[in-house]
């Protein structure tokens, strides 16, 4: 499938997609299109294993240059992402004690930065979850 067909269809028929396996360049294509299919570039992290590296950042690149500087950026897919790498690096406990941090500022909607509907800085959402955890 070539990327222009397949990023038409992952915005049309997302469901069709169990999982989705390209290079570098269409693979940021396609990466920022399932982020904004499930609330924006700042809330997935990613996750890169090869045989003798793994490189943990947020999923999406190249996004939010209108922002930068502005302290209004989500923080969520970046400290997703350390959370991925205490599991891989097997610390476990602790990978989960930041998630359940995350996930109750998120579920709680009091601390949010403007792509989630909220009015908060990057520094407030980051200040919320460590308070949580």
């Amino acid at each position: 499938m070539i990327v222009d067909n397949a990023a038409m269809q992952m915005s049309s028929k997302p469901q069709q997609f169990d999982v989705i396996v390209a290079g570098n360049l269409y693979g940021n294509i396609l990466g920022n299109i399932g982020a904004a299919l499930i609330g924006g570039p700042g809330i997935v992290p990613g996750v890169n294993v090869g045989t003798d590296y793994a490189v943990f950042e947020p999923g999406c690149r190249h996004v939010g240059a209108d922002i930068q500087g502005t302290n209004a950026a989500n923080p969520t897919s970046l400290i997703m992402c350390s959370v991925h790498l205490l599991r891989h690096i097997g610390l476990d406990d602790y990978a989960n004690r930041i998630a359940a941090a995350v996930t109750k500022v998120v579920a709680e909607s009091r601390v949010l930065t403007p792509d989630l509907g909220g009015s908060h800085t990057t520094t407030d959402f980051t200040l919320a979850v460590m308070e949580n955890l």
